[in-house]
């Protein structure tokens, strides 16, 4: 004879075992591995790892060529730098030969006026 004064929890507990078993039923088997399956896989990953290796030369490249004209970016500043810098040290030169010759050219008034006067 059944024991009439099962609890509530046991009633839940027993509820919740048979929905378990019931969903296990229905739970997919584990299959066999298929070769041909893991033989795309592999197909796959290699065709990723290449296609990874193609995107990192490609931006290597892009980067080597961004660096190459900032390069020549650079040195073309430089160029332009140094060509400043030669006209304002001729600029300088000739301000500085002009100033000699005009105090030369004092001088020699000077001298001129001296020789005046006697």
């Amino acid at each position: 004879m059944k024991d009439l004064k099962t609890g509530f929890t046991d009633r839940l507990t027993a509820q919740q075992e048979a929905k378990k078993a019931l969903l296990a039923k229905f739970k997919p088997k584990a299959a066999a591995p298929d070769p041909e399956f893991e033989r795309l896989a592999e197909k796959r990953a290699a065709e990723k790892e290449a296609l990874r290796q193609q995107h990192e030369l490609a931006k290597a490249e892009l980067r080597r060529e961004k660096a190459e004209k900032e390069a020549a970016r650079l040195e073309a500043e430089r160029l332009a730098q140094e060509e400043i810098d030669a006209e304002k040290r001729a600029d300088r030169k000739a301000r500085k030969q002009l100033t000699k010759e005009e105090q030369k050219a004092k001088r020699d008034a000077r001298y001129a006026a001296r020789k005046a006067r006697r």
